[in-house]
C-alpha cells in the first residue's frame, strides 16, 4: 500500500471539542458521514445531548462528558476545538469559567496535540476585532475591545487563546489552524441563546414582539451553517496556511432589515421594540473573506432567505409548532 492511502487511513480520528453545541454537532455530523472516528467531548454547560443523540449508536461515534480544563487523554489526529460558550448570555453567566474554558482549556488542547502529533485548529471568533473602527474586518486589523468590559471573559479569552495557538506553533512547530468565525445560523441554535436569529424566529413564531436593541441600524453579516463547517474542514486540509482567517458571509444586513424578513417569513403578527444596546456591542460587524477565497478557495453560498427558511422550520419543530 502506497503511502498516500497509508496517510488517507491515519488522518481519520477526529477529536471536536464542544462537539454537542450548535457548530460542534454538525461537524460530528459531517465526519461520521464520512466514516472518520469522531470523539466529541462536552461538559454540556451551553451544549446539549439532543444534538447528538442521532449518532449516539453509531459505530465511529463516540461521546466522552468531560471539562476540557482538565488534562484529557486520547489519540487523535485531527483537534476541532471550538468548546466555549459563543453567545452573551451564556459566556457571561459565568465569566470566569468563560476565561478558564478560553485559556486553560486551550493549553489542554495544544498540549494534547504536542503528544500526539495532531494538527489542531482554532475555533476563535469575529469577536476579536471588537467593535471596530475598520469596516469591513481584515485579518491585519488587530482590533478595538475594552478588555475590562462585560463581553472580554470571550473576546480577550479568544484573543489569548489565538495568542497561545502562535505561541506553541513557534516554540514547539505545533501544526495550528486559525479561524476567525463571524455570526453563523442555522439547525440546532439553542431556543434560548440570546442569539439576534435565535431571538428574532422564537419570537416571531410565537408572535411576540421582536426585540431590536439600540435603534436597530447596527449591522451583521449571517453565514448558514453548512458554509460555515465547509470553511473549517477546508483550511483543516490546507496545507501550510495556518491563519487566522476569517470565515462568514460578507452580506451584510442591519438588525430592522432582519427583523422585517423573519416576521415575513414566518407569517408573524408580530411588532418591534427597542431596547438600550448593550454594553460594548459593536455597531458593524462584517468579514472581509478575501483571504479565505485566495487561500482557501471558499466563499458562502447559501442565500440569507434560504438558510432562514430552514432554521425557521427546525424552530417550529423545537417548538411544537405545526408548520403551516
Amino acid at each position: 500500500m502506497d503511502n498516500m492511502k497509508l496517510k488517507e487511513i491515519k488522518m481519520n480520528r477526529i477529536l471536536i471539542t464542544g462537539g454537542a453545541g450548535f457548530l460542534g454537532s454538525h461537524l460530528c455530523e459531517y465526519f461520521v458521514e464520512k466514516g472518520s472516528d469522531v470523539i466529541c467531548v462536552d461538559n454540556f454547560f451551553s451544549g446539549s445531548k439532543d444534538n447528538i443523540r442521532h449518532l449516539l449508536s453509531h459505530p465511529h461515534f463516540e461521546l466522552i462528558r468531560h471539562d476540557i480544563i482538565h488534562t484529557l487523554f486520547v489519540e487523535v489526529d485531527h483537534i476541532y476545538h471550538l468548546a466555549c460558550p459563543a453567545s452573551p448570555i451564556h459566556y457571561q453567566h459565568n465569566a470566569i469559567k468563560t476565561v478558564k474554558t478560553n485559556v486553560m482549556g486551550t493549553i489542554n488542547m495544544l498540549g494534547l496535540a504536542k503528544r500526539v502529533k495532531a494538527r489542531i485548529l482554532l475555533a476563535s471568533t469575529s469577536e476579536v476585532y471588537g467593535d471596530a473602527q475598520i469596516h469591513p474586518q481584515p485579518e491585519s486589523y488587530w482590533g478595538h475591545v475594552n478588555p475590562i468590559g462585560l463581553r472580554s471573559c470571550y473576546d480577550e479569552g479568544k484573543r489569548v487563546a489565538e495568542t497561545l495557538m502562535m505561541d506553541y506553533h513557534r516554540q514547539n512547530k505545533i501544526d495550528i489552524k486559525i479561524v476567525r468565525i463571524f455570526n453563523t445560523y442555522g439547525p440546532r441554535m439553542a431556543v434560548d441563546d440570546g442569539r439576534v436569529v435565535s431571538n428574532f424566529i422564537v419570537q416571531a413564531l410565537r408572535n411576540k414582539p421582536l426585540t431590536i436593541y439600540g435603534d436597530g441600524n447596527q449591522t451583521r453579516s449571517f453565514c448558514f451553517v453548512s458554509d460555515l463547517i465547509e470553511g473549517l474542514v477546508t483550511i483543516m486540509n490546507t496545507g501550510d496556511f495556518i491563519g487566522p482567517v476569517n470565515i462568514g458571509n460578507p452580506d451584510e444586513y442591519s438588525m430592522i432589515e432582519l427583523a422585517k424578513k423573519i416576521i415575513s417569513l414566518t407569517n408573524s403578527s408580530s411588532g418591534i421594540i427597542h431596547k438600550p444596546l448593550p454594553q460594548d456591542d459593536p455597531i458593524r460587524r462584517c468579514p472581509d473573506i478575501s483571504l479565505a477565497k485566495e487561500k482557501l478557495g471558499w466563499t458562502p453560498h447559501t442565500s440569507l432567505e434560504d438558510g432562514l427558511n430552514e432554521t425557521i422550520s427546525y424552530f417550529r419543530k423545537v417548538l411544537g409548532l405545526s408548520l403551516s
